[in-house]
């Protein structure tokens, strides 16, 4: 008799569920995850994922980003949250806001816009009061991008 896996394997957390929007693979309209988003394909509208949101190389998005963490490789025109950390690779492109408690940029990325960085998590709603270090904007033609954060360059 077969053995039904599923009553055998612990039970599957929605966090844990990876939702793929593969390559060629086009979606207008806005998303909402429980866990995470990779997107490889193209989107037209905003996405909210409960863990995290990771565009790949060819990955496009002309929408807003809300989630606790996003890794950025491709193109993203809107506004980028990230609850807890936004990294953003030598390939990505990114025309708009920002905003995290912790923001990682590679050397060749490219960004249009404005970084926010604050202690508390921007999607909380609670900022900590703006400082000269805590803000700054970010413009690349093909040049290395210069940035200042809480102290660094």
């Amino acid at each position: 008799m077969a053995r039904d896996q599923r009553t055998e394997s612990p039970a599957r957390e929605l966090s844990d569920v990876v939702s793929v929007i593969g390559p060629g693979m086009e979606i207008v309209g806005d998303i909402r995850c429980d866990g995470t988003v990779r997107v490889e394909g193209k989107v037209e509208g905003s996405i909210k994922a409960t863990k995290s949101v990771v565009v790949g190389k060819g990955g496009r998005i002309t929408g807003d980003i809300e989630t606790q963490d996003v890794v950025i490789a491709g193109t993203v025109a809107g506004t980028v949250v990230g609850a807890s950390r936004v990294e953003l690779q030598e390939t990505c492109k990114v025309e708009g806001d920002i905003k995290s408690r912790r923001i990682k940029l590679d050397e060749g990325g490219r960004v249009e816009g404005r970084l926010h960085m604050a202690a508390e998590s921007p999607a909380s709603g609670a900022a900590a009061p703006k400082s000269p270090t805590a803000e700054s904007k970010t413009e690349s033609a093909d040049r290395t991008p210069s940035y200042s954060a809480a102290g660094q360059k």
